[in-house]
């Protein structure tokens, strides 16, 4: 995710989460921004289309989205915001405007951002 992130620059760039209902994400999907903006991300519709495809294929489906701030922090903007479709749904953020890259998360509903704590497992490590 993070490496998408920056080979989008000076972009920013985007991809889709799947995952389990209990909010455990199984694959990254990095995709194109059809907006090909250093501001604002657009999902590409056909990577969109064979995201969720190949989702549902392995039994998952997409349960997030992330993208990059080239400029800001790692938080949503009024834009991310009002763009934000669906509740349960998690939106992260990799901000690519210090050395090191930060990724946070967060859960967006009716306007209100809240923060979700991120935890990285190794893959094919089992979770506690």
């Amino acid at each position: 995710m993070v490496a998408h992130c920056l080979s989008g620059l000076p972009d920013e760039a985007c991809g889709l989460l799947a995952g389990d209902d209990g909010g455990n994400v199984a694959r990254c999907y990095p995709t194109r921004n059809a907006a090909a903006s250093a501001r604002v991300y657009t999902v590409d519709s056909r990577d969109l289309l064979k995201a969720d495809r190949d989702a549902e294929a392995h039994g998952d489906a997409l349960i997030g989205v992330f993208h990059s701030h080239t400029h800001t922090d790692a938080y949503p903007s009024p834009t991310d915001v009002a763009q934000a479709p669906d509740p349960s749904w998690h939106y992260v953020l990799v901000s690519l405007r210090d050395t090191h890259p930060a990724v946070r998360s967060y859960r967006i509903s009716d306007g209100e951002i809240i923060e979700e704590p991120i935890e990285l497992v190794a893959a094919g490590a089992a979770r506690p």
